[in-house]
Parts: C-alpha cells; structure tokens; sequence
C-alpha cells in the first residue's frame, strides 16, 4: 500500500536549463490526507512568466496554479492550513497579500511571510508554499 502520491513529477534540468541540475522533483505530494505544494510562483505549468514585473499579477498566477494542484490531488482552497510566502522586496508585501487574500477569502490558514534576497529564478518577485488537510469526510475522493 503506498502510503503517498507524487504529481506532476519534473526534473529540474528542465525547468532550470541554465543551471547543471538534475533532481527529480513533483509539484504535489499527498501523503494520507496531507497535501504538500512545491512552491509556486507567477509562471504557468509551461514555464511562462505571468507579470514580469508586477507581484500582484505573479501571485494570481501562482494561486491560480495553487487551485489547479490542490483540485488534482483531491483537495480545494478550503482544505489550505499553512501557507509561506517568500518576497524578494517587502514593498511588494501588500499587493501581494491582498491577491492572496481573495483567493483565501474566509479560510483562515496560518502563515508566515519572509523577505529574501532572491528566487531560483531572477524574474520571480514572490512564491507561495502551501500545505492542505483534507478532511476525514473526503478523504476517499483523491
């Protein structure tokens, strides 16, 4: 019995070309009824920057995709109790969270915020790491 899932599994010698990397890595990982999100930023799961430029449309993106990963492993938004959220200049701190706000509008996750000096990749100005619970009563739908 397997007691996790791996999604959208990935090397990173794709995604980070530039770099000599090869790690192989998955965007979800549920274990039980634990749902962890690799971090997400304002690029599609093409590898297409979304608002270069601009935090507050980079975080729509990465919550967008936030939605996408936590739907296919059988969790949604409400299921979210812990957030992270990395910024690379904390003047983007407010534009940031009121994105982040609506798409979490009435969920109440913990979270913490931490500015750094920068992200994997240089055009990235903020990424969001997730973790979910499903709960007990739909526990059976991943």
């Amino acid at each position: 019995m397997t007691t996790h899932r791996r999604l959208r599994k990935f090397n990173t010698r794709d995604t980070y070309p530039d770099q000599e990397l090869d790690n192989d890595l998955c965007q979800v990982v549920r274990a039980g009824n634990t749902v962890y999100l690799r971090g997400q930023v304002g690029s599609d799961f093409n590898g297409n920057l979304v608002g270069a430029g601009d935090p507050a449309a980079q975080a729509d993106q990465a919550m967008r995709n936030v939605a996408t990963l936590l739907k296919e492993a059988g969790a949604e938004l409400g299921d979210v109790v812990k957030i992270v959220v990395y910024l690379t200049e904390r003047e983007y701190r407010e534009r940031v969270y009121q994105v982040i706000g609506r798409w979490l509008k009435g969920v109440y996750p913990v979270s913490t915020g931490v500015i750094v000096k920068g992200l994997a990749k240089e055009e990235w100005l903020m990424e969001i790491d997730v973790i979910a619970v499903v709960p007990e009563d739909r526990a059976g739908e991943a």
